[in-house]
């Protein structure tokens, strides 16, 4: 897991664990906080994977709790998390401070789930697709824009890679297949690539027909983040916003978004119907 996750995941993984061991010791946060000499307010930092322990606070922390046998393993956690080696480094005036952590947690993820009622996701989209959308900010430089369409091709990489390859559930409104980004020969590229890749062994596509109905989806565009059992992660909603993200955490939201994510899946046609729909929308357009 060390070697194949996200520094932010391995962040995230480091605080919820040590979260789980402090309530299961039966120890308090203002207990811990005495423990390493610090405020109340740093353990609820690091436990809320705002910030990291130090390696001392670290191994403080896991002898209050009981278990000095995981000081070794937490500190491979600690380094890898403390990486700064993100492919998208580069990319940084495409990359504002609260998209970072999304890119840090979707790259660490096994299973990305999201209902689109504008847009199809960025790890479907062609660069075309792509660019036309991002151009709808006419502040944007020639620059920012080349470098926002590499940011959201490089994305698509975790798609391919070697350890385990993300598995994405989407459910795309129908109007995502005739809403025109670009003019009507990019949409038909792009609908044919979404028709090919709906034939991918690890992406589900489903459409959700104009006729589907009321639904929990109708207030709006979301992604679901699961990352690998062995984390015991509930997992993370991410909603986008015009000038942010927002993220629900909390076990009771992301299962509330769970569940219109299920009853999405059930309203959207199937993969079989909806690969007619990608096709036959895609003719429509040439």
């Amino acid at each position: 897991m060390v070697a194949s996750s996200s520094p932010a995941v391995l962040k995230r993984w480091i605080a919820l664990h040590l979260k789980r061991l402090r309530t299961e010791a039966g120890c308090r946060q203002q207990d811990a906080a005495i423990r390493i000499g610090r405020s109340q307010q740093a353990i609820v930092n690091i436990e809320k994977a705002a910030n990291l322990p130090s390696a001392s606070d670290l191994e403080l922390l896991l002898n209050l709790y009981g278990v000095p046998e995981r000081i070794d393993f937490f500190r491979q956690l600690l380094t890898g998390a403390r990486k700064k080696d993100n492919w998208w480094k580069a990319l940084s005036k495409a990359v504002p401070k609260w998209f970072d952590l999304y890119l840090g947690l979707e790259a660490g993820a096994a299973e990305l789930n999201s209902f689109d009622a504008l847009l199809v996701p960025g790890l479907l989209q062609t660069s075309d697709y792509a660019e036309a959308t991002i151009r709808a900010d006419p502040e944007l430089s020639e620059e920012e824009i080349h470098q926002r369409v590499e940011l959201r091709l490089g994305r698509q990489q975790i798609l391919h890679r070697d350890d385990e390859p993300v598995r994405i559930w989407s459910v795309l409104d129908e109007g995502v297949l005739h809403r025109l980004r670009g003019d009507r020969a990019v949409m038909a590229a792009q609908l044919r690539h979404l028709y090919e890749m709906a034939q991918h062994p690890r992406v589900n596509i489903q459409v959700l027909p104009f006729d589907a109905g009321a639904h929990l989806g109708q207030t709006g565009s979301f992604n679901i983040m699961k990352f690998p059992p062995e984390m015991g992660d509930p997992g993370i909603i991410a909603v986008d916003q015009l000038v942010g993200g927002h993220y629900y955490e909390d076990p009771v939201d992301v299962e509330a978004y769970k569940r219109a994510m299920t009853q999405l899946q059930d309203l959207a046609r199937d993969t079989k119907d909806s690969r007619m729909l990608l096709s036959t929308a895609a003719k429509e357009m040439t």
